[in-house]
């Protein structure tokens, strides 16, 4: 059983920086395409950024370009997701997703496994 759990999510300001893990066990992490969504209290969830399985390609949502970075270390089957320059509007829970067939899906519905959710919550 494929199980991801994410990390490193709480309560910061405004302008400053955090780093979300997600551990996935289970499974085999390398062959599987990783990604970062998140929901915001009333809205979908939504794309954030996503990593290939060698890391070879990546993706962000335009909303975070130039702010996140995407990372994995497939020796401690994990995922990162580091935040900087944090707005009240990146308030929201985040997911981590696992993907076994595509090199860099973008959608939720293309994710095989998902995490509980790391909330995020960024003050003014």
């Amino acid at each position: 059983q494929v199980q991801l759990g994410e990390s490193g999510g709480g309560l910061v300001q405004a302008g400053d920086s955090l780093r979300l893990s997600c551990v996935v066990s289970g499974g085999r992490f390398s062959s599987y395409a990783m990604g970062w969504f998140r929901q915001a209290p009333g809205k979908e969830r939504a794309f954030v950024a996503a990593i290939s399985r060698g890391s070879g390609a990546i993706r962000y949502a335009d909303f975070v370009e130039g702010r996140a970075t995407i990372s994995r270390d497939n020796a401690k089957d994990t995922v990162y997701l580091q935040m900087n320059s944090l707005k009240p509007e990146d308030t929201a829970v985040y997911y981590c997703a696992a993907d076994r067939f595509r090199l860099i899906p973008t959608t939720s519905r293309e994710y095989d496994y998902w995490g509980q959710g790391a909330q995020v919550t960024v003050s003014s």
